[in-house]
């Protein structure tokens, strides 16, 4: 059977074969370029006494030692192409057996105030994000935990369609995610974007054509002196020091161009190698088509106008070596010329930049969702419906639990239905309030949901779960509570929200507690609210007798021979069993 870990085992096996023998390759290169180097030392210390000899001899060595070097650099490069593979496939591997919690836990796109992002494990160690996340670039995790709280119910199907083309590519996606690692960047995107979008050219258009005169009349001088036409050697020395006084005349501004190019530059490379992947593959949803769509220029491909600036960006950064900053500048002009290509490049592209980096963050955002969905080919895409129901669900289950040890449940819950479950400690209802609200991220997102069948009505989600004081805000936990059934309430006076609610009031005692959270129940039913409330206070479950929207709901615990044991089991109706005092007594705490 094709199994996602069978691909996985099969294609590690595959790249560290193809690692192996590019590093055998490698090996004989180097030893190659041992042998010319020294052939070439010896050859030119036997025609030493013939110098256009032995120049020439330099010249074919030379050029000899790097078609070699460049041929190792390519072997270098295919080789760590091949390691990142190895590297990705053997986290597939860790990942699948549950080992994921040392990735990116993206806490630091947590808001306490969001929707339900707080409240869900969304975020955090072992959270949805970090078990879902394989963005290579931080553009992308950002654009991922953005679509992971976006809460939007619009163009669902496109994006399932998408998701469901990216799920079919796993080579295509290991390919872009291999590629991106490879590159280590310091300067975000937005940061780049930023230098484009403000940068003032410095050289004006009148010596544009200067460095290519220039060299051509450095080039002539070499001829006539190397044919003895011109016998005074003299000559290329004062004409290096012309170049070098025309090139110091804007070398603060060039030194200011090189800087910043610097920091950009290694970005513009990797984007440059990503755009080129979109750019090169086929695809049929609409979405993915729109997006390759978008990083076209008036037929001209963007990777490939990325590379231009790459190159010229690379040309200036040669700056660096001595002696190419001395010969290059006084004989050819090199960093005018090099900044005469950057400056022409950002006039001309800058105003696109954003479009085709946002490109580039979405297929590394969506390659995740992509991913995930080929990793769990047992999920299912909701269908979408409008007919009266919001989530009617066949063994829906926790996409994070091992479905070996997971219990699933059958929900159906209609628009304008309100259940309340309760249950003993340790139960399953928070993992069930969770399990309903991943349940509505991901069919929003356009993931398939862990479930043998869904059909879904899309409505967004808003929950409380999780509340906390504040010493900084100088609010109590009761406060923050009430501030948060606030949020709600106004929420669902704009536009409908499925509510989720975790044991309210906690804050108070149990008396008020009772009283304060049947009347906020009553308050949502009379607004036509849909939604799920948690509780350990029985009386609440009163108000099925008389609103005929509200439903009952439990999760039971038994104690067989003196032991807990909980069959996890959503059930019609009030629990009966509860076991903190059994708890106490079992944990020798009373």
């Amino acid at each position: 059977m094709n199994t996602p870990l069978a691909y996985y085992q099969k294609h590690l096996e595959r790249y560290k074969i193809a690692s192996q023998r590019l590093y055998k390759q490698m090996t004989a290169f180097s030893i190659y370029r041992l042998l010319v180097f020294v052939i070439t030392g010896f050859g030119i210390y036997v025609a030493f006494s013939n110098w256009q000899l032995a120049v020439f001899i330099a010249v074919v060595g030379v050029s000899i030692f790097l078609y070699l070097l460049s041929k190792y650099n390519d072997l270098k490069a295919k080789r760590q192409f091949n390691e990142a593979l190895v590297s990705i496939n053997e986290e597939e591997i860790q990942v699948l057996s549950g080992h994921f919690h040392h990735k990116d836990a993206g806490l630091q796109y947590q808001e306490p105030q969001h929707y339900y992002s707080l409240d869900i494990d969304l975020f955090g160690r072992g959270s949805f994000f970090q078990f879902i996340n394989r963005t290579t670039i931080n553009e992308g995790a950002q654009k991922l935990a953005d679509a992971l709280k976006a809460n939007d119910i619009n163009n669902i199907v496109l994006r399932q369609e998408a998701i469901k083309e990216l799920s079919t590519k796993p080579e295509w996606r290991q390919f872009y995610s291999a590629t991106s690692s490879l590159v280590t960047i310091e300067t975000s995107a937005s940061h780049s974007i930023k230098w484009l979008k403000k940068y003032e050219a410095f050289l004006p258009n009148k010596i544009k054509k200067l460095p290519l005169i220039f060299a051509i009349t450095s080039i002539a001088i070499f001829a006539l002196v190397f044919l003895n036409i011109i016998t005074h050697q003299g000559v290329i020395g004062y004409w290096l020091l012309v170049g070098l006084g025309i090139t110091g005349y804007y070398l603060k501004k060039i030194n200011a161009l090189a800087s910043n190019s610097d920091k950009v530059k290694e970005t513009f490379k990797q984007y440059a190698s990503l755009l080129n992947l979109i750019e090169k593959e086929t695809f049929s949803s609409q979405l993915l088509r729109q997006k390759q769509q978008q990083i076209k220029q008036e037929g001209k491909q963007a990777s490939v106008i990325f590379k231009e600036l790459s190159k010229a960006l690379d040309a200036l950064d040669n700056r660096n070596n001595f002696l190419w900053a001395i010969f290059g500048n006084g004989f050819f002009l090199s960093d005018i010329k090099n900044s005469f290509q950057i400056e022409k490049w950002i006039q001309e592209h800058a105003d696109k930049v954003s479009d085709w980096f946002e490109v580039v963050s979405f297929f590394d955002a969506y390659n995740s969702l992509g991913n995930f969905t080929f990793n769990h080919p047992d999920f299912v895409f909701p269908e979408l419906e409008n007919d009266g129901f919001i989530i009617k669900s066949k063994g829906l289950g926790h996409p994070l639990l091992n479905k070996t040890k997971r219990v699933d449940s059958d929900l159906t819950i209609e628009n304008e239905q309100f259940f309340i479950v309760t249950g003993a400690n340790m139960a399953g209802k928070s993992t069930f309030l969770r399990t309903v609200s991943l349940h509505i991220v991901m069919a929003n997102v356009g993931l398939p949901v862990c479930a043998e069948s869904s059909k879904y009505t899309p409505m967004k989600l808003i929950t409380s779960m999780r509340t906390t004081d504040s010493l900084a805000d100088d609010s109590s936990y009761f406060f923050s509570e009430l501030t948060r059934l606030k949020y709600i309430v106004d929420a669902i006076q704009k536009e409908p929200y499925f509510i989720v609610l975790d044991e309210i009031l906690k804050g108070t005692n149990s008396t008020d507690k009772a009283i304060g959270s049947r009347k906020f129940v009553e308050k949502l039913v009379a607004s036509n609210a849909t939604g799920i409330i948690a509780t350990h206070d029985l009386s609440l479950c009163e108000i099925e007798k008389e609103l005929e929207a509200v439903k009952n709901y439990y999760f039971d615990a038994e104690i067989i021979n003196n032991e807990l044991h909980f069959d996890y089991t959503l059930k019609t109706g009030i629990c009966k069993n509860m076991n903190a005092s059994f708890l106490l007594k079992k944990m020798n705490i009373v």
